[in-house]
């Protein structure tokens, strides 16, 4: 009930338009943020696809989605962002259904995650939480640009990030990638956190008929936190009790799944112009410059074209 105290008022049941004739797709939107993401958005006419790892965990998804929405159209899109071969997949299989692309949630992420490479010999976090976002984005690309043409378009592209980024190496973006196995989990973390509000923002400063920003959706007790308490005893012992109170608003920046899915669904559906203030914005619509890091517009352009030739050799 004091869910406002700390940032804008956003209901998604009056707040979003009809999104009628629109097509989404939200990433790690089987369970968590991306589920109900999922969810609010199918409430108001969207066909949504649903891009997951695990089919079954999907399909239950879905199946538990329609049983609020009965006519949601949903869509399921099989995505391993930490491999390349299963972006470029996903991204094919995407258009095969659709040519049109108005609002990409990039929401999927990884976090605790031992030290390893993947088969393309990036480390595990950065691949999956930045690099296969920003393949998957660069091959839909032609898509949103595309769609951004239409009559009354209005295409956008959210990061979910977190405020976990300022946890980031000293000297921002650590470039090669085994040099990060001497880096600690929460920074690794925070690294490829930090990658996504760059990308964010240099998506938005390239193709500016998009609109592109990032958000920090709160402290959320998901999965994704279950990572870092396995090895934290104080996180453990916090976690259960701050879930707990997690709904009602008490803590500042802490909210539970519904709550902390406001600000990224602010950021696909409030009125453009808002949206365009700020690369980065913290619950609900509060915009924020983030950390040295986050601001520096040249380290923006070094990672984008860095990963674009990371990249290059992926193609759909």
């Amino acid at each position: 009930m004091f869910q406002w105290l700390f940032g804008g008022s956003f209901d998604p049941n009056k707040d979003i338009p009809s999104l009628k004739d629109k097509v989404v797709l939200v990433t790690g939107g089987n369970n968590g943020l991306g589920k109900e993401t999922v969810l609010q958005l199918s409430r108001h006419g969207a066909h949504i696809f649903l891009a997951a790892r695990t089919e079954a965990k999907a399909r239950a998804a879905i199946t538990s989605i329609k049983t609020l929405v009965p006519d949601a159209k949903i869509t399921f899109l099989q995505l391993d962002l930490s491999s390349f071969a299963s972006v470029k997949a996903a991204a094919t299989s995407f258009l095969s259904h659709s040519d049109r692309l108005d609002i990409l949630v990039n929401n999927a992420g990884i976090a605790g995650m031992p030290y390893s490479l993947t088969e393309d010999g990036y480390e595990i976090v950065f691949a999956t939480n930045h690099i296969g976002h920003a393949l998957l984005t660069k091959l839909l690309l032609p898509t949103l640009l595309k769609t951004a043409e239409l009559p009354g378009a209005d295409v956008r592209v959210i990061n979910v990030s977190s405020k976990g980024e300022r946890f980031a190496p000293a000297e921002g973006i650590v470039y090669d990638q085994h040099a990060l196995e001497k880096v600690a989990k929460l920074s690794r973390y925070g690294h490829s956190k930090l990658a996504n509000i760059l990308h964010a923002r240099e998506l938005q400063r390239r193709y500016p008929v998009i609109t592109a920003t990032a958000v920090h959706p709160g402290v959320i007790m998901t999965d994704i936190y279950a990572s870092f308490s396995e090895t934290n005893s104080a996180l453990r012992f916090l976690a259960p009790a701050v879930q707990a109170i997690a709904p009602y608003g008490v803590l500042p920046d802490v909210y539970d799944v519904p709550g902390g899915t406001l600000t990224q669904l602010w950021a696909a559906t409030a009125p453009k112009e808002e949206v365009r203030k700020s690369y980065y914005f913290l619950p609900v619509g509060v915009a924020s410059a983030g950390s040295k890091h986050a601001q520096d517009a040249e380290m923006a352009k070094q990672l984008w074209e860095w990963t674009e030739k990371a990249v290059a050799d992926v193609e759909v």
